[in-house]
């Protein structure tokens, strides 16, 4: 099996991996294998049984759910180092959602049993525990976003979220946010129209600038002020 110490500098960018120890993050490149998506293309779905420990190395990819009647819910979208999958091969339950790639995309998979040994090692334990810490306090955020907070606010927190990576999380926030009006609205659960006009007057008021599928983001400052808004 290839090492892929290749990619040991362009994932370290990644605040988790990167406080990893060096010996961990390399006994975790050598225990994955490369897999290449097309655009369009899922690397599970949900139900399916846990395959592996997911490092997306190129490209971006969403993680959504379909309803009985095919209404699709994009629950957050993977930059880049973003490291996942690790609910399925901790408890053995299958695939809670879908994973599809947004673009080309290259994913190092780290199978079950190199998972299993690497959480006998404290350091790496302790790791897992911190990033599934981080995810519940995004759930939680969310959850009190839908139930507490206006749709401007909503739209305000989300673009910040992103742009400091999601569920990843990023050490420099980026100031654009490759995503497009149609998947934030399935994020927010609102309507395009609704979203449309949400971002439209948020464009008038100079905070952001909209472009084809991303969104930049002029006022970092004045977005939180937004955010915080009932």
């Amino acid at each position: 099996m290839a090492s892929n110490l290749q990619y040991l500098l362009p994932l370290s960018k990644d605040p988790w991996f990167a406080a990893l120890p060096l010996r961990d993050r390399k006994t975790m490149l050598a225990e994955s294998e490369i897999v290449r998506l097309r655009r369009g293309e899922m690397l599970f779905r949900q139900g399916d049984p846990p395959g592996g420990f997911y490092a997306l190395v190129s490209g971006t990819m969403k993680m959504s759910t379909l309803s009985e009647e095919g209404k699709e819910a994009i629950l957050i979208i993977l930059e880049t180092g973003t490291w996942f999958g690790e609910i399925s091969l901790i408890d053995h339950q299958p695939r809670t959602h879908d994973a599809t790639s947004l673009t080309e995309a290259e994913i190092l998979v780290m199978g079950q049993k190199s998972f299993d040994a690497l959480m006998c090692r404290n350091s790496f334990s302790l790791a897992i525990a911190e990033m599934l810490a981080r995810r519940i306090r995004l759930l939680y955020g969310i959850v009190e976003d839908n139930g507490l907070r206006s749709t401007h606010a909503r739209v305000a927190r989300r673009l910040l979220l992103l742009a400091n990576g999601g569920v990843g999380g990023k050490q420099i926030p980026q100031t654009v946010v490759p995503v497009s009006q149609e998947a934030l609205a399935m994020m927010l659960g609102v309507t395009r129209q609704t979203l449309s006009k949400e971002l439209k007057l948020l464009s008038q008021q100079r905070v952001i600038s909209l472009g084809y599928r991303s969104i930049e983001i002029l006022s970092a400052d004045a977005l939180r002020v937004l955010s915080e808004q009932r």
